[in-house]
């Protein structure tokens, strides 16, 4: 494991710490998208499949759990929460996000490493993970008003991003794993992706537009490489 990947896992897990806090402080979940944490949250379980099968190293499966369960609290106080979820967004919160799971399931039907189920859903798992913040922004611009913490909250996620694309260029140099094929494949994807970015910088703080370009370009290089 390199520096650049050790710091992108801790300002992810800064961002969870930073949502769970502004939760657990105010009691409130104002200005939180519940569909773009309910896609987080299938995102971490169909990506760590392996959880029980094969082990990395410790840290790996440690963070595996945190953000696992991290997620589906999250979700759960939300949801659950009875003073919580009376301050949920719902009439902002519109956004249909079956179409983005749908999408990505169609999405790694097509362009996988391997056809089995595990592999199935990892390559799911990377396509929902690039699109799983479309909810949020869409509440942010819809609601007009942004609170310091899920301002932060948004920062730290770009952060994570910012420091993955270094750990994927890292190791583009560094392990000569690269997949070729996986990448010409997927660049008319990330065009579409990319394209968005720009239409979400129009209406969007920069910070926004600045998380969703790294969410495009990490998905890229992920592809790439398996972790």
């Amino acid at each position: 494991m390199n520096i650049f990947r050790f710091a992108g896992d801790m300002t992810h897990l800064i961002s969870i710490l930073v949502l769970l806090l502004k939760i657990y402080a105010t009691k409130s979940c104002s200005g939180i998208s519940l569909k773009t944490q309910e896609l987080y949250a299938l995102v971490f379980l169909t990506r760590y499949l392996d959880l029980f099968t094969d082990f990395i190293s410790v840290y790996n499966t440690i963070m595996k759990l945190v953000f696992i369960a991290s997620s589906l609290a999250i979700v759960w106080c939300m949801r659950m929460h009875r003073v919580v979820r009376r301050s949920y967004d719902k009439d902002l919160d519109t956004f249909r996000h079956y179409f983005l799971i749908l999408a990505s399931l169609i999405l790694a039907l097509l362009v996988h490493e391997k056809f089995t189920f595990q592999e199935i859903f990892w390559a799911f798992s990377i396509y929902l993970e690039a699109l799983a913040i479309l909810p949020q922004l869409v509440l942010l611009q819809r609601s007009g008003n942004v609170d310091n913490l899920t301002g932060q909250y948004v920062f730290f996620l770009g952060a994570y991003r910012a420091f993955y694309i270094l750990n994927w260029i890292y190791r583009y140099f560094t392990e000569q794993r690269f997949s070729r094929w996986i990448g010409e494949r997927l660049r008319a994807v990330l065009l579409v992706l990319e394209k968005q970015c720009k239409t979400a910088a129009t209406s969007l703080n920069r910070a926004k537009a600045f998380f969703f370009f790294s969410e495009a370009t990490v998905s890229r290089h992920r592809m790439q490489f398996r972790y």
